[in-house]
């Protein structure tokens, strides 16, 4: 194979026509009326709104914001002024009462205040895995930190009880909003479109039956390189294409990178098809300038996120 720099360059056009034509025939097979997407102020959910427009066209696709109490601000602010680009029509339901119901900060907090006794409705809080796996090699241990309102920084390695307290709690936002969206695909006979990528995909960034349980997902086969390409093409705000893609469901802001891939997208998209497709690691070096105890560092990390998260890509197991 020859790989280089530009392999995930696509040709946008017959791309755009490839899922549209995609798109299309799913609603038609569903006998649905139109398109429920929920609109993040992300590039993923922006780009497919815009596909989606481009083969339903604007009164056919229909746009719902959920923020809650901890969501960046701009967030809705850009979801807003994308929406209103494409002319869709949309909705803004705050999901906070939702989660403060079911207890969601509540039960994060309890976790948190048991590693930072200090942690109070003042304090902001996320989860980081090491930075940049391709600098140094290091284990994928989750790190609490906090910052108290003031600019002090705090910070402690989770076990693996905490974590999973964290993450079950933090999770309920992504299924608290994909709830929402199936209210409204459901009364207006319409489909619910996932926004999930292809680098998402494979590592299992996305939460099962959250962002994850959708009726279609048309850009998971692009990776996020070719996500950037496609929305440059179809006119995505400069906002949102300019924006460090984050999961937005932490109070103190943290990028993709920082929080789960660990490397760049503009290298972790090529290091991730070289996986993909078996190119040679001498190959992958040699074009990406990279040594070859970093590829075989950044492979050893695909294969174990790629293995822990099988589950997430399959249905249920049944009997039969």
């Amino acid at each position: 194979m020859n790989f280089h720099k530009d392999i995930l360059t696509i040709h946008c056009d017959s791309e755009v026509e490839r899922i549209c034509s995609f798109i299309q025939h799913h609603v038609r097979a569903m006998k649905r009326n139109g398109i429920v997407i929920g609109l993040s102020g992300g590039i993923d959910s922006a780009l497919c709104a815009a596909l989606c427009v481009e083969v339903l066209g604007k009164d056919n696709v229909f746009g719902l914001i959920l923020p809650e109490k901890e969501s960046n601000p701009v967030s809705a602010e850009y979801a807003t002024k994308h929406a209103k680009k494409l002319g869709i029509e949309t909705e803004t339901v705050d999901i906070t009462p939702t989660l403060e119901a079911f207890g969601t900060y509540e039960k994060r907090d309890r976790v948190i205040k048991s590693v930072f006794p200090e942690y109070d409705s003042g304090c902001k809080s996320k989860i980081t895995l090491p930075a940049d796996l391709l600098k140094r090699d290091s284990l994928n241990f989750f790190t609490l930190k906090i910052e108290d309102g003031k600019g002090d920084v705090k910070s402690a390695r989770l076990d693996k009880k905490m974590l999973n307290g964290i993450v079950a709690a933090t999770d309920t936002k992504q299924r608290t909003r994909m709830m929402h969206l199936y209210y409204y695909a459901e009364t207006k006979n319409y489909v619910v479109c996932g926004t999930t990528n292809k680098t998402e995909v494979i590592e299992g960034f996305f939460v099962k039956y959250g962002d994850g349980g959708v009726d279609i997902e048309p850009i998971s086969h692009l990776y996020k390189a070719q996500v950037y390409q496609l929305s440059e093409y179809l006119g995505v705000i400069q906002e949102i294409i300019e924006r460090a893609p984050s999961p937005d469901t932490w109070s103190f802001q943290v990028s993709d990178e920082e929080f789960y891939f660990r490397i760049p997208y503009a290298t972790l998209d090529l290091l991730l098809y070289a996986w993909e497709q078996n190119v040679p690691v001498e190959q992958v070096c040699e074009n990406l300038n990279l040594t070859e105890e970093q590829v075989r560092r950044a492979i050893r990390d695909f294969n174990a996120k790629y293995n822990a998260t099988k589950h997430l890509r399959q249905l249920p197991p049944t009997l039969e």
